[in-house]
């Protein structure tokens, strides 16, 4: 790999330029993890993706950082995470899982700044929308465990759906020192060609939460895998900078989980012309200024 051993990628395109950051890809290795949410629909990225497989892509791109996102409950993959990270210059952050409701939290969350990469750990995230209980946020452990992670100086990232929209906002609400980042827009049902009310007003109440911040990521595949057309994303994107507004917006691929329906080239493409309507000043925000401040990349 070229940007690797903390290789100044961040640098590139001058001093005085905006580093880009890609928010949310992943890294997994099905021959050595138990992945339950790739079934046999998700068979074409049932496999081992690297660094050296998405490096080609930011380059091509321009992306010079970006942020590597956990996908299963399970500290190993924190650790293995970390470690890739550490060996790879382009992961400028990690966002890890950890045991919310586990009672020496705090404990934990030093114990993994202790390993190997642990400098990169920069937010925590659990798959809430595979909750069976939609209140799970809520269970008072788990608000414990949230406070933890903010008084840790790390970020929360909200993985939900529209049915834990509300107690998504009553948990930033009660946690006005913890940074919260939505990912995925809370997936809106962009194949059925619908804006659901439910989607509308929670996420627009979410918004009004300053602490809360959200990315434009992860909608692909949440449209007609075989279909879609940028006009279908349209919508969600633009209520989205207008609820946030650029400022709390953040470009993130879902890399490889954005193969199912379209190259790492076309969504990054498609998002750069969602958003012709911006500035130069707020496009930089979006692709890599909004990511540095929220997560604190340095």
């Amino acid at each position: 790999m070229g940007r690797t051993e903390g290789g100044g990628a961040a640098g590139r395109g001058g001093s005085d330029a905006v580093a880009t950051v890609d928010a949310h890809h992943h890294f997994w290795d099905p021959a050595v993890g138990d992945y339950p949410w790739l079934t046999e629909e998700l068979a074409p990225i049932r496999r081992r993706f690297a660094p050296e497989d998405l490096e080609p892509d930011l380059d091509a791109a321009g992306i010079q950082r970006s942020i590597l996102v956990q996908t299963r409950s399970s500290l190993e993959e924190t650790r293995d995470l970390l470690a890739t990270a550490a060996q790879t210059g382009f992961v400028a952050g990690v966002v890890g899982w950890a045991d919310l409701g586990d009672q020496a939290i705090e404990d934990q969350l030093a114990a993994i700044r202790r390993w190997p990469g642990g400098d990169h750990l920069v937010g925590i995230r659990h798959q809430v929308h595979d909750e069976p209980d939609p209140g799970w946020l809520l269970r008072p452990e788990v608000q414990r465990g949230i406070g933890a992670v903010g008084a840790a100086g790390l970020v929360y990232d909200l993985l939900v759906r529209p049915r834990e929209l509300a107690p998504a906002f009553r948990t930033a609400a009660q946690n006005p020192e913890v940074r919260f980042v939505v990912d995925h827009l809370a997936k809106p049902q962009i194949a059925a060609g619908r804006l659901d009310p439910d989607w509308e007003t929670g996420l627009a109440r979410l918004a009004t939460l300053p602490n809360v911040s959200c990315k434009l990521s992860g909608l692909v595949t949440e449209a007609d895998w075989a279909r879609w057309q940028p006009a279908d994303l349209a919508p969600y994107v633009n209520r989205a900078l207008d609820w946030f507004g650029p400022e709390r917006c953040l470009f993130g691929s879902d890399w490889p989980v954005c193969l199912l329906a379209a190259s790492y080239g076309r969504v990054h493409d498609t998002l750069r012309t969602l958003l012709a309507r911006l500035d130069r000043v707020q496009r930089d925000r979006v692709f890599g200024g909004t990511a540095a401040e929220v997560y604190r990349l340095g």
